[in-house]
């Protein structure tokens, strides 16, 4: 079984073709989230325990962060543990703890040595103290590192991040500081956990489930979706092409009338 590894591989040439087509041919996005799912049935369907495929899973995320790195995008968020997970069967979460420990053990110094920044959002306080601990290293390690913005969400859910976002602005109007009247998107945006980075692009669900599962609710509002059959451990850099392409297809209005191309105006 393997676990998460982001040690730089050889690409091959055909590989670096293809991201090249990709960044010629349109815009790559900024920000990219995904929802990985399907780990449990991807196992099942083997024959396996649900842990298993979270194991397997670790090297599509290995994939997956390093071809964002290698085209150029700036942010990648993984939708990893929600709140509703701690509801999953105890010998589970115990096994995805543990994995996530050993994963930033054997991973932090791979971050650092990419110049991939690690961040997090969630309610950490949940979490076991040597996951934090864990955590917590290779944040401080990877904090001043420039390239792509790694950012797991552990124990997030949209909800919570929105209710958590209203009783600090509260809190503001209470002690007299803030005039309710003075509230309006912009705000609640700056005190979301993710104030510091622009809102998804693209956001990318596996397993063929046609919901965003309580994941980023404020901010997915105009994200492009892009949504795949394919299990999370099945899902590979060439998907993610795939899923790339179909957003440089998108026109993205955001709510308003697409403006003409130069060829459009002529005739």
């Amino acid at each position: 079984m393997k676990e998460l590894s982001l040690t730089k591989t050889k690409q091959t040439q055909e590989d670096k073709n293809r991201q090249k087509e990709l960044i010629d041919s349109g815009v790559v996005p900024e920000h990219i989230a995904i929802i990985m799912d399907g780990n449990g049935r991807w196992a099942q369907s083997k024959g396996n325990i649900r842990l298993f495929g979270h194991k397997v899973g670790v090297d599509s995320v290995r994939d997956i962060t390093e071809a964002c790195a290698q085209l150029g995008v700036k942010f990648l968020t993984l939708y990893a543990f929600s709140t509703e997970n701690w509801g999953r069967p105890s010998a589970e979460v115990r096994g995805l703890m543990r994995l996530l420990v050993s994963s930033l053990r054997k991973e932090a110094d791979n971050l650092h040595r990419n110049n991939i920044r690690l961040v997090t959002i969630g309610q950490m306080d949940r979490f076991p103290d040597d996951c934090i601990k864990e955590l917590d290293e290779a944040i401080s390690l990877t904090k001043d590192n420039t390239g792509l913005e790694l950012c797991l969400a552990l124990s997030y859910s949209g909800r919570w991040d929105i209710t958590e976002a209203v009783k600090k602005i509260a809190k503001h109007v209470e002690e007299g500081r803030l005039a309710p009247n003075l509230i309006n998107d912009q705000m609640i945006g700056d005190h979301l956990s993710t104030a510091s980075i622009p809102d998804p692009d693209l956001i990318i669900r596996t397993s063929g489930e046609y919901r965003i599962s309580n994941f980023l609710l404020w901010q997915l509002a105009y994200s492009e979706l892009y949504i795949t059959e394919l299990y999370w451990p099945d899902f590979r850099r060439n998907e993610l092409y795939e899923a790339i392409q179909s957003f440089q297809k998108r026109d993205r209005r955001f709510g308003k009338v697409r403006k003409k191309n130069k060829d459009e105006i002529s005739n």
